[in-house]
């Protein structure tokens, strides 16, 4: 059964009584997994945070830490929130059904457990596993791919990470859901990863670009957009890669958007990203101090371009990042 999704998988089972353990071994490892038992949930705990697993089967009922807490645990950190879990229950209510759901758990097993009800629900998750596996190992090849261009410039240096934790404090700071806020730290990091089409002479020239210049350079969010676009995961932060560049009055490109028709999320990427650039040493001119950028966006604001709230909002954070230091 393990060689159905490939490499040997590595399993937890977590339970207080020995045979239930000994049971699920038996059965586990003689379909060719890698099996490891812990007693209780903090044992459990301990163990995925040593170690490599795939999938965690858990009794609900342990002494000290339930299996109902340990699930809550692993789903609430970022490092194990898509490890597969298994609640195995003796309890058939509705309402401790409820409680596992609410928890995180991915299936459900009663006992008495059927063996090939178990190994069926194991292969299914893991599957699901790999295809999340994949997608996780395609974004690591784009953010290093987008951090490699920004590395071929000592001019930008860093500057792909501020705009991702500012923008996400920013997001933060105004109440947005987690999932734009996941959207807007990888836009972050994604934002100009079409630039990989630019040529270097264009990106690194320390005069201004001549008209067919600019036109090469205008296509950078357009051939950002098509990079990313295979991931599906990836359709909040799609917006944010294409219209990082337009302006209220409909003077940017790539769209000449207006107004509220440029996304939220590029709005707030756009204003943190003009910050960074006006405060970051450039060929043709040296960084602004925080005040000065400001007081520039502000400027530029009444000519239509920034979203004068947003100004605001960085305005706070900014100062809220310089008063904590």
């Amino acid at each position: 059964m393990a060689e159905l999704i490939g490499a040997k998988s590595t399993i937890l089972i977590a339970d207080d009584e020995e045979a239930n353990r000994d049971l699920l071994l038996g059965i586990l490892a003689g379909a060719g997994y890698e099996v490891i038992c812990a007693s209780d949930g903090d044992a459990a705990l301990r163990a995925i945070e040593k170690g490599s697993v795939d999938l965690a089967v858990m009794d609900v009922l342990m002494p000290g830490r339930t299996g109902f807490s340990a699930c809550l645990t692993l789903k609430s950190q970022p490092e194990t929130r898509l490890l597969p879990v298994v609640l195995v229950t003796g309890l058939s209510s509705a309402d401790d059904r409820i409680q596992g759901i609410m928890c995180g758990a991915d299936d459900f097993l009663c006992k008495p457990i059927r063996k090939h009800e178990l190994l069926a629900r194991v292969s299914s998750l893991l599957r699901l596993k790999q295809f999340t596996d994949e997608l996780e190992n395609a974004e690591t090849v784009l953010c290093t791919l987008a951090l490699s261009i920004e590395a071929k410039d000592r001019y930008t240096e860093g500057h792909c990470e501020r705009i991702s934790k500012y923008s996400v404090a920013m997001a933060k700071g105004m109440g947005l859901s987690e999932e734009l806020r996941v959207a807007l730290r990888r836009g972050g990091i994604l934002h100009d990863i079409g630039k990989i089409a630019v040529p270097e002479r264009v990106l690194q020239k320390p005069g201004p670009l001549t008209d067919e210049e600019w036109k090469i350079m205008k296509q950078h969010p357009v051939i950002g957009e098509r990079i990313c676009a295979p991931l599906k995961s990836f359709r909040l932060v799609l917006p944010i890669i294409r219209h990082h560049h337009e302006k209220l009055d409909g003077s940017g490109y790539p769209d000449r958007l207006e107004g509220d028709q440029i996304p939220l999320t590029a709005r707030i990427l756009q204003t943190v990203d003009i910050y960074d650039a006006l405060t970051t040493d450039r060929p043709y001119r040296n960084a602004l101090r925080p005040e000065q950028a400001i007081d520039k966006m502000r400027e530029e604001v009444k000519r239509g371009w920034w979203d004068a709230a947003l100004v605001d909002q960085l305005e706070a954070l900014v100062a809220e990042v310089s008063n904590a230091v």
